[in-house]
């Protein structure tokens, strides 16, 4: 078995937490493809099915931080400070 890689801190899956959504995304993308490919080994297929599923938690951690991040401003009340959006 490997050892992790020194640096950016990688999660279960070896997901390096430092992507951004745009590399989680593509890094997703290009994983299911591969696994929609067929012909692969069953180790194979576990291994990026577990990758797969660790961008798709690294994009979900960041969509839920975009969000609590993002403020709300009514436009008809000028004088009142943003708020944190809630849905």
């Amino acid at each position: 078995m490997s050892s992790p890689n020194p640096g950016p801190e990688n999660n279960d899956a070896g997901i390096e937490e430092d992507l951004n959504f745009s590399q989680a995304q593509t890094a997703l993308e290009l994983s299911l493809a591969e696994l929609q490919e067929g012909d692969l080994d069953v180790e194979r297929m576990m291994d990026l099915y577990r990758r797969a599923q660790g961008y798709a938690d690294r994009c979900e951690r960041l969509l839920e931080n975009v969000e609590q991040e993002v403020m709300a401003w009514d436009p008809a009340k000028p004088d009142h400070p943003p708020h944190p959006y809630e849905p």
